[in-house]
């Protein structure tokens, strides 16, 4: 019987790192609750979190992001800014690359595609 999963945070976070090449600036300590991954290993979905910062990223998945908590700014490597606060949702495309930046906590839903 197939199931449905729901997507929380109730479970205790995996902790993390932003590796020290990707970030540019502020912390880099994540956390992220992982939901669940499909039998292809190709999509998943959970939340992530971090605190302010600001990190390098090269995007070869697809991911729906939906911010829950806080404020992010996203700036293309051909500088277009897009920001999004607590409630928004946005979709990153395969291929994007530029950075992320945390402004302040911040917590997204993910669902990433490769």
């Amino acid at each position: 019987m197939v199931q449905v999963i729901p997507v929380n945070t109730n479970s205790d976070p995996v902790a993390d790192e932003i590796s020290a090449t990707k970030l540019i600036s502020g912390e880099k300590a994540t956390q992220l609750w992982h939901t669940f991954s499909d039998a292809s290993d190709r999509f998943h979905v959970g939340h992530w979190g971090s605190e302010e910062c600001e990190i390098d990223v090269s995007y070869s998945e697809s991911e729906l992001c939906v911010i829950v908590e806080g404020r992010v700014s996203l700036t293309s490597k051909d500088g277009a800014v897009a920001e999004f606060k607590a409630g928004d949702a946005f979709v990153i495309p395969s291929g994007f690359e530029g950075t992320w930046k945390s402004i302040g906590t911040v917590k997204k839903i993910y669902a990433s595609f490769e």
